[in-house]
């Protein structure tokens, strides 16, 4: 087995150095995963992403949601919703994002597990931007595997800090996918949609508590549902140093997270495919490191299925 990540350097791009969302930091875990030595790693292989068409887009937004994309929004409520400044350059290096997921669950499919390093816009509806995500990667991708890989039950494992209210509201009426998100009571969204599971933790949740959730969550979701995929959003806003998180999770506990959801995944012989999720730090190298966490986890369980 091989882990496939998808990276492209158009997920970063030039962006106003006081701005909330840290753009800098996908640029930060691609010279992170370097230093860690999965460049020279013989078990990984890196995908470079191309943007997604539109009748890939279509199917999980509305035509007219995706000309404003497109071409910006005239209204300030609109704008101030998404969180972010409208450029082209935004628009080309959302597309490689969305692009990015959609080559993760491809390799998902053919070696059981993959990962990008971007994604998780679960913020995102049919018809709206909100909360720094224009367009909603999970979404595109689910569809994509049902219309394209006939694909028929998904689950979607959201680990962000906060709830995935667009993809909850996007597949509200949708059988085929199940979204699951564990996230906190008190944070944003602050008008939650109903996800098929929501699991609202309060503030200072630690690495015992997360955990405990996760293990009477996770295997009895696998064993009643039988998937034949996960998504897995791997936020790692909800370590004890994020500045919008208000979780109490360390390192380790990231780490052991990210491990238990793909190993119970993989166990089962159920392909996943992992986004990175939420992160807001302005010390990249500590952000880097966190999003990190599930990359290791990933390479451990790829070394240990090959016997190296």
């Amino acid at each position: 087995m091989r882990l496939p990540l998808i990276h492209h350097p158009g997920y970063t791009f030039d962006w106003p150095e006081r701005h909330p969302f840290p753009m800098a930091k996908f640029r930060a875990l691609r010279e992170q995963l370097s230093t860690l030595g999965f460049d020279d790693d013989p078990l990984i292989d890196w995908i470079t992403p191309t943007p997604p068409t539109s009748t890939q887009l279509l199917r999980a937004h509305t035509p007219e949601y995706l000309q404003t994309f497109y071409l910006g929004d005239s209204d300030p409520a609109a704008r101030k919703r998404s969180g972010f400044p409208w450029s082209p350059a935004l628009v080309e290096r959302t597309l490689l994002e969305v692009g990015g997921t959609l080559s993760t669950l491809k390799a998902a499919l053919n070696t059981g597990l993959a990962c990008n390093t971007a994604g998780g816009t679960h913020h995102a509806y049919p018809d709206a931007a909100s909360g720094y995500c224009l367009l909603n990667d999970l979404a595109v991708a689910a569809h994509e595997a049902m219309e394209v890989y006939g694909i028929r039950r998904i689950l979607i494992i959201d680990c962000d800090v906060h709830q995935g209210d667009g993809t909850a509201h996007a597949f509200r009426h949708d059988p085929r996918v199940f979204t699951f998100s564990i996230h906190g009571a008190q944070n944003f969204p602050f008008t939650k949609r109903s996800s098929d599971l929501d699991i609202a933790l309060p503030r200072g949740t630690n690495d015992e508590a997360y955990q405990n959730v996760l293990a009477r969550e996770v295997p009895a979701l696998l064993e009643q549902l039988r998937p034949e995929l996960v998504f897995y959003d791997a936020g790692a806003d909800v370590h004890a140093g994020d500045r919008l998180g208000h979780f109490e999770l360390s390192l380790e506990g990231l780490y052991r997270r990210d491990l238990f959801v793909l190993e119970q995944c993989r166990h089962r012989d159920i392909p996943i495919a992992a986004v990175i999720g939420g992160g807001y730090d302005r010390n990249l190298a500590a952000l880097a490191e966190r999003h990190a966490q599930l990359f290791l986890a990933a390479r451990a369980i790829v070394a240990d299925d090959s016997g190296t």
